[in-house]
């Protein structure tokens, strides 16, 4: 029996589940709990230990244990831990292959196949590490999900005829994500997402251990390196404060020697709310950002958000809830456990994927998360400097898309153009990362400026299509990247690359729209001089339209260019419709 499961993999724990008997249930792992730490530990005869046995050998041989690598995916980072070299998708390979141990004891059949969330803001190398991860632990990853996504498909599934619009505010054990979305009929639409992939619950815990230290008169990287066991038995103080405040105006921590154990009559500290709250304010203040920029983006005021969605169990911090409460000046929602919400969505995709009748009338849109481009140079003066980022794909487009742009050479009698592909945010793409790149030949000589199109298809398996032609010749010239598709086999990328076809829009290759603006250029020299602008400016606007690729763009346009004749009493007899 072949199943997909639904897996959570976290910076501090991770979650298995799987879609049975018309509804996402959690898998519990060998120790009865749904979480399984995310910490991989060797001991001194080499064996691994990964999960609850790691969280506890982490208390007293600190140095033998690691986790907190999800923040490492997607980098040329080498951790060592008891003598062996580990990159983080090997040791996320290691929490993925007991995830999925542990599910097949409880199913009672292998699994094979998964759907893995991860970060809305995790970049095309992180998203690939975290592939690599499921690949090692011998899983084929049919889907890459975002977090905030999958918890809002685990809404969206228990409340189906809803018609609101949310915001996800997910802030786990070391990453943060904000997501905007609507749900209405089944469907939900993802408008605009961002975060950060450096913060999270870890942050507050290492923040409040950081300021202890300090008034022991101790920095935290030296006293790691000095007293290791001091460090992580306060730390595992620090941590369970954090969240006793949920209960509690004041804590007390407890005050470990320098052995990492309490001794009679042992030192304790005690702190408020407010204490903590001045202790994790940057923090906050770095919540807020995200937070705004989602907003902006989907040009939603926090009026209009109906419910803010917390998900991960750091939003169980009052500080999170209070910010929601001022911020959005409404209770934040928290019908799901905060860390079971993404782990129960990514078995609901799963559903999706498989066509499960219990799924059939819902339907999930996707945005891109980050810009996609091409590499372009500028002129200042008489200089010439490349190096700079030309977006064709803005973040948070609802994907699949497809959008084109005209570009021209830049000197005279350039005959081929070298096409760097780049994703990122960045307006030089030094800082941006490169994806690929495509050899564009036979530009017709002469003066600079010699015009080639570049069309970009995006589709919801990651797949980028990047098409060039030359406007003069009709040349084309085509790459398909597939740094971003999920496993994909080569049928399977052709099949989505045809099914591409179905969303390109070419409206400059449509006669009728070629007769349009012959039509149009021929009455700008018939028609009076103060008619003549406001018919420039329509015609300008509906050829630029034009090169978009963007249908809806387009069929605005054409609309105020035929209202533009309509108000200036010219006819134009309009084909029928089909």
């Amino acid at each position: 029996m072949s199943v997909v499961v639904g897996i959570d993999l976290g910076t501090t724990n991770s979650l298995i589940g799987v879609f049975t008997d018309g509804r996402p249930q959690l898998i519990p792992n060998a120790h009865g709990s749904f979480l399984t730490p995310s910490i991989v530990g060797v001991l001194d005869d080499g064996r691994i230990l990964v999960g609850a046995a790691a969280k506890e050998y982490r208390v007293t041989s600190p140095e033998r244990c690691v986790w907190a690598f999800k923040r490492h995916m997607g980098t040329s980072r080498k951790l060592e831990v008891g003598g062996k070299t580990f990159s983080a998708p090997e040791l996320s390979s290691l929490v993925l292959r007991s995830l999925k141990e542990d599910a097949a004891a409880h199913l009672g059949h292998d699994i094979h196949e998964a759907v893995i969330t991860v970060p809305a803001y995790f970049n095309d190398l992180q998203r690939r590490a975290t592939k690599q991860a499921g690949e090692l632990a011998g899983l084929k990853v049919r889907r890459i999900i975002n977090e905030p996504t999958a918890a809002a498909l685990t809404y969206g599934f228990h409340d189906r005829e809803a018609t609101k619009k949310l915001l996800v505010i997910d802030l786990g054990g070391g990453t943060f994500d904000v997501t905007l979305m609507e749900i209405f009929e089944g469907t939900l639409e993802i408008v605009a997402t961002s975060g950060e992939s450096f913060l999270g619950g870890e942050d507050f815990t290492d923040r409040l251990l950081a300021s202890i230290l300090k008034n022991m008169g101790e920095q935290l990287e030296i006293a790691e390196m000095k007293s290791p066991r001091l460090v992580s038995r306060l730390r595992q103080e620090c941590d369970a404060a954090k969240c006793r405040f949920q209960q509690a105006d004041e804590v007390t921590i407890r005050l470990p020697n320098g052995q990492g154990e309490y001794e009679a009559g042992h030192s304790v500290v005690k702190l408020t709310r407010e204490d903590f709250l001045t202790i994790v304010t940057p923090l906050m203040d770095r919540i807020k950002g995200p937070v705004g920029k989602a907003l902006r983006d989907g040009q939603t005021s926090p009026s209009e958000i109906e419910h803010v969605i917390l998900v991960g169990g750091a939003t169980r911090m009052p500080v999170v809830s209070d910010f929601v409460r001022d911020y959005f000046s409404s209770e934040p929602l928290c019908t799901f456990n905060p860390d079971e919400v993404v782990a129960l969505g990514a078995t609901v995709q799963a559903a999706l994927i498989t066509d499960d009748a219990a799924v059939e009338d819902m339907v999930m849109t996707d945005v891109c998360p980050f810009t996609l481009g091409v590499e372009i140079a500028k002129e200042f003066g008489h200089q010439i400097q490349d190096g700079y980022f030309s977006p064709i794909i803005h973040r948070n487009t609802t994907i699949p898309v497809s959008k084109e742009h005209i570009y021209g050479t830049m000197s005279a009698n350039q005959t081929e153009v070298l096409l760097q592909i780049y994703q990122g945010e960045s307006r030089r793409v030094k800082e941006n990362l490169k994806l690929g790149e495509l050899r564009i030949t036979g530009i017709p000589p002469g003066p600079a400026g010699q015009s080639f199109g570049v069309r970009f298809t995006y589709d919801l398996n990651g797949i980028l299509e990047v098409e060039a032609y030359i406007l003069e010749t009709g040349t084309r010239f085509r790459t398909v990247l597939t740094n971003h598709a999920q496993d994909l086999t080569e049928a399977e990328v052709r099949a989505a690359v045809s099914k591409m076809r179905e969303i390109k829009f070419y409206p400059r290759d449509d006669l009728e729209n070629q007769r349009l603006v012959r039509y149009v250029e021929r009455l700008v020299g018939e028609i009076g001089p103060h008619q003549r602008e406001p018919l420039e400016e329509a015609l300008d606007a509906f050829e630029r339209a034009m090169s978009s690729g963007d249908r809806d763009h387009f069929e605005a346009a054409r609309q105020g260019l035929l209202l533009m004749l309509s108000a200036l009493g010219i006819p134009y007899d309009e084909p029928p419709a089909p």
